[in-house]
């Protein structure tokens, strides 16, 4: 079936946040992660200002629609007196335990402190009838105790409700940035530069330490741990990513510190040809994530993603470059900073495409199996597109997908591109394709059929 449009069937659907221009944007609406939950009905964003915002399937519309269901702050900005540093509030990582019962229960986390949230619908009650009041009427007051009556309630409201059911702080010298919630519902794992620890859900006053590459000495450091996650449904196992563009896969039952026993280390033979003085910082794997089957994992480095199969870790099944038309601008992309940046790369439901982002607020579906991408752009071109029924923007009529002369591949080389719009967040509907997309300081929703 040929697609004209060239967007792959990919619609822009909604957007939520001010739609205003990016030097307006103040620090702290700027959102720093977005989760789906395993169900898809609800999806959840954190920002540098501490605030999680959750939103709902609109059950009302059809196709894939979120309305706001709720928003509370979830860290404040904290000073740690004994090292003179400030801890700032913004959130990290947020991931959702499976649902047990009505409410929902999620993991937040800024640079220190891990919270476990409890969002809940409460039934606001207020007293209607009492010896002074009948509703608002005020009443005489009784003349005899035979006349005293008991004060009555009445529900007056339903409001969702927010709070910390647990505060897992003080386990971390470095700051957090991962976490995952194992497939037992149990536990997790929270890793920081040099460490990973081991928690209970139910228990915030201790973890165990199950990863430590901190050198005796410093100065020998030379690397650190980038990105950690559980296996999907063995909970035993988990892997870990380091700035030394490697990625191990660890076993908690062969031994309490995972470190030195990991499973297998997968790693690809550096091209000595190629290297240069940025080698070591592009090479950083800034993401992991395993398929939901398990099977093969997905990371990405500065310039591009790469799929292993978790059988053979020699190398990867596939490398799919996505910052080649970069690779000129590293020493600009140095100077401003950029070339620190931590792109997030996320499997489609189906383990069948995969999605990482780029600059100029660029983002790209790659399907595994053609090699065939979609080039989108998570801007205000998007809903204008929307209003007049149009075609998204890049497409051009009559060509098919997959590399294509025009439409937004060629946008993506220019070097017209803003590098202080980035798309570093994303997340992919469990069940459908349904993408949620963190552009700044909006969330852009996109569907396909």
């Amino acid at each position: 079936m040929e697609d004209p449009s060239g967007s792959g069937g990919w619609r822009f659907a909604q957007c939520f946040g001010d739609k205003g221009d990016v030097e307006d944007i103040t620090e702290a609406d700027i959102i720093s992660t977005v989760e789906f939950d395993s169900t898809g009905n609800y999806l959840a964003t954190g920002d540098k200002g501490g605030r999680v915002v959750l939103f709902e399937r609109n059950e009302m519309k059809k196709g894939c629609e979120y309305k706001f269901y709720t928003e509370f702050q979830s860290h404040e900005p904290e000073f740690d007196y004994l090292k003179s540093l400030e801890i700032e509030e913004k959130i990290n990582k947020i991931k959702w335990c499976k649902r047990q019962n009505s409410a929902h229960f999620l993991l937040s986390t800024n640079d220190k402190t891990i919270k476990l949230w409890k969002v809940f619908e409460k039934s606001l009650r207020v007293v209607s009838e009492s010896n002074h009041f009948d509703g608002q009427q005020p009443i005489a007051a009784p003349a005899s105790t035979s006349h005293l009556r008991l004060p009555r309630m009445t529900q007056q409201d339903n409001i969702i409700a927010a709070v910390p059911r647990k505060v897992y702080s003080n386990a971390h010298a470095y700051h957090i940035h991962s976490i995952s919630v194992n497939s037992d519902q149990e536990t997790y794992i929270s890793a920081d530069d040099l460490r990973i620890n081991l928690w209970n859900l139910n228990t915030s006053d201790q973890s165990f330490n199950i990863v430590d590459i901190k050198p005796v000495n410093m100065e020998e450091l030379t690397e650190v741990i980038t990105a950690t996650e559980f296996h999907p449904t063995q909970c035993n196992l988990f892997m870990y990513s380091s700035s030394k563009s490697n990625i191990k896969l660890a076993d908690m039952r062969d031994s309490a510190l995972c470190d030195r026993h990991a499973k297998c280390s997968f790693e690809e033979e550096e091209d000595p040809t190629t290297r240069s003085f940025f080698s070591e910082i592009i090479s950083s794997i800034s993401d992991v994530k395993f398929s939901h089957d398990g099977r093969y994992i997905l990371s990405r480095d500065y310039l591009s993603l790469k799929i292993w199969d978790i059988n053979m870790e020699s190398k990867p099944v596939k490398t799919i470059p996505i910052h080649d038309h970069l690779r000129g601008k590293l020493c600009d992309l140095y100077e401003n900073d950029c070339i620190f940046d931590k792109f997030e790369c996320i499997w489609g439901g189906d383990d069948k495409h995969v999605l990482t982002g780029s600059y100029h607020n660029y983002f790209r579906i790659y399907d595994t199996d053609t090699m065939n991408d979609v080039v989108l752009q998570a801007d205000k071109s998007a809903f204008k597109a929307k209003k007049i029924g149009g075609p998204l923007p890049g497409a051009k009529p009559g060509m098919k997908n997959g590399p294509r002369p025009g439409g937004l591949r060629d946008a993506m080389s220019m070097d017209t591109l803003d590098f202080n719009k980035k798309i570093l967040h994303a997340s992919w509907h469990p069940r459908e394709n349904t993408i949620a997309i963190a552009a700044t300081n909006n969330l852009f929703l996109y569907s396909a059929a």
